[in-house]
């Protein structure tokens, strides 16, 4: 059952009732699990060469029945939807869409009107399922402002009720720093009464404070990279980076599901974009291979230089890159790679340093490392480490470090203190203690979720936990009837995510206590019940519960 990253890579494409395209191969396997037969798994034997842990993932294959049944949904949808339309226009039915002034008939609209279909006819039924205002710390709990909407979802109104002490599963808090209680509130007040809150300028200018200069070096200590710079925005650090770094004459190369800043920075920067299949490490090494024979088009001229984009944890898949692979092919290719860690920085890692600690592996092998200070941060912004003379290019290049207001103070010293608190520099373990809950609280809740019944998708390890939902109706209602039982959950359909593949995605805090995520599964099953989301075809057995420990990946050698 042990298979071997390294010599075994084409063994691991077939499975039944599995998906395998996603990353090339079929994952899903667990030591506290057992599985039908009919799943196959890869398993990344701890033999030293590519892997020094087991890589667990699974994508289990959309149901026939459901993905039927799902494009039905959205086609009836799709038909009620133009036969609106058509009472709209004929005045049979209140229009409250945005429409053009009569004065201004003859001009080019500013958008095609077909655009705006899904928005008003698919989107308007659940759109009362996000931006939920809510009056509170976004910790484990939060508080949230009761609306109510009497025209289907085209205007809200705020009834004046508070929901109370509602669990948070949506908030990006993995390691529980959003808080206002603590050293890192305490702090973050303090240098608010010193410093302000703004700075009222770039840092080439006069906003280069001391604590942006001591928060670059305890960045740059905390990757175990030269130097460090950073940004007051963390979408920001991505967009306007990756054009001051590549340009006309290179090549991108780029995973398909790569967040939208990585994109939008890669289309910004003029280069040549190629994309490869998510996680697939055959794909990925075919561009390799074709752009180093063919080189550029029509000239065949060899590329300026070949930039791998990737992110650590992939925030809508749950996914954890296959690091040690794209290293590998890196340098057998003589290419860049940009590793985007906005998910993986302080959720990954024996001591919270994101996905290249987590595979044990060196940081001198990623050319840049991007990550934010949004999520197991507690604050914003973003940061990029790597050489000492690359920072120093960026500084005088980065559209982001020249024209930006540098960060706030006390967003400052929120990053710092917690920072310090994970680096254990504060004199105490609370930081290392929040790591291993985290890691304890993401096993039980999705080996929880497993044995339910439910589809989740991605790495074991990832607190980031998408559970499937499909049918369009179920997005909404799902959020609903979570919110009814004062459950806060986020859920993503199209077209954030491929049309069938609507999903519910769950983020694990290390704020949460087994009690809190005792109460949200129970009321995710009762509600899976109700909804019928119970779709997994592989038969999972409960097993004991147990501390999480690193022996866990050490017991199904056989």
């Amino acid at each position: 059952m042990t298979e071997s990253a390294g010599n075994k890579k084409e063994d691991c494409h077939a499975a039944n009732g599995v998906k395998p395209g996603r990353n090339g191969m079929v994952k899903n396997h667990h030591h506290h699990h057992q599985y039908q037969k009919q799943e196959k798994v890869y398993h990344a034997a701890c033999n030293g060469e590519l892997y020094s842990r087991p890589f667990i993932e699974s994508f289990e294959e959309t149901p026939m029945l459901v993905a039927v049944l799902t494009y039905m949904g959205y086609g009836i949808l799709t038909i009620f939807g133009y036969l609106r339309d058509f009472m709209r226009e004929w005045k049979i039915e209140k229009c409250h869409i945005a429409r053009e002034r009569e004065e201004q008939k003859d001009f080019v609209p500013l958008y095609q009107d077909f655009e705006n279909f899904y928005t008003r006819n698919l989107y308007m039924r659940i759109r009362d399922s996000w931006n939920r205002p809510i009056c509170g710390v976004p910790g484990a709990k939060f508080d949230l402002v009761e609306r109510s909407s009497n025209d289907y979802n085209w205007t809200f109104e705020y009834t004046g009720r508070v929901v109370k002490n509602v669990i948070n599963l949506g908030s990006y808090n993995y390691l529980g720093f959003a808080e206002n209680t603590g050293s890192c509130a305490t702090a973050a007040g303090d240098v608010t009464v010193k410093f302000g809150v703004g700075v009222a300028s770039t840092r080439q200018e006069m906003g280069n404070l001391d604590r942006h200069e001591e928060l670059e070096k305890l960045v740059a200590s905390f990757l175990g990279v030269e130097s460090a710079m950073a940004f007051a925005m963390g979408f920001a650090t991505n967009s306007m980076n990756i054009p001051a770094i590549a340009g006309k004459g290179c090549l991108i190369l780029s995973d398909e599901l790569n967040h939208a800043s990585l994109v939008l920075g890669a289309r910004l920067s003029g280069s040549t974009i190629r994309v490869f299949k998510h996680n697939n490490m055959q794909s990925l090494e075919k561009l390799l291979r074709d752009a180093i024979v063919h080189g550029q088009p029509r000239t065949h001229r060899p590329w300026k230089k070949i930039l791998i984009l990737v992110e650590g944890i992939y925030s809508m898949e749950g996914s954890i890159i296959r690091l040690p692979e794209v290293i590998a092919l890196k340098k057998k290719y003589k290419a860049y790679l940009y590793l985007d860690e906005a998910h993986s920085i302080g959720a990954l890692g024996p001591s919270g340093r994101g996905v290249v600690e987590y595979f044990g592996l060196d940081p001198k092998d990623v050319d840049i490392m991007m990550g934010t200070f949004t999520k197991s941060f507690g604050a914003s912004g973003g940061y990029i480490g790597g050489r000492k003379d690359l920072i120093d290019y960026l500084r005088a290049h980065s559209h982001s470090a020249i024209y930006a207001t540098s960060m706030s103070p006390p967003v400052l010293e929120q990053i710092i203190t917690s920072m310090k608190c994970i680096m254990g520099e504060d004199g105490m373990t609370i930081g290392r203690s929040r790591i291993q809950r985290l890691a304890e609280n993401t096993v039980y809740f999705r080996r929880r979720l497993r044995e339910m019944g439910f589809i989740i998708y991605g790495n074991n390890d990832s607190p980031v936990v998408p559970m499937m939902l499909y049918m369009p109706a179920k997005i909404g209602a799902f959020g609903r009837e979570m919110l009814k039982r004062n459950i806060g959950v986020v859920v993503v359909g199209f077209p954030a995510t491929p049309i069938i593949e609507s999903r519910a995605r769950f983020c694990i805090s290390a704020a949460h206590s087994k009690e809190m995520l005792d109460r949200a599964l129970d009321v995710i099953s009762e509600v899976g019940d109700l909804l019928q989301l119970k779709y997994s075809r592989h038969k999972v057995l409960p097993s004991l519960d147990r501390p999480f420990d690193e022996t866990t990946y050490e017991e199904n050698e056989e």
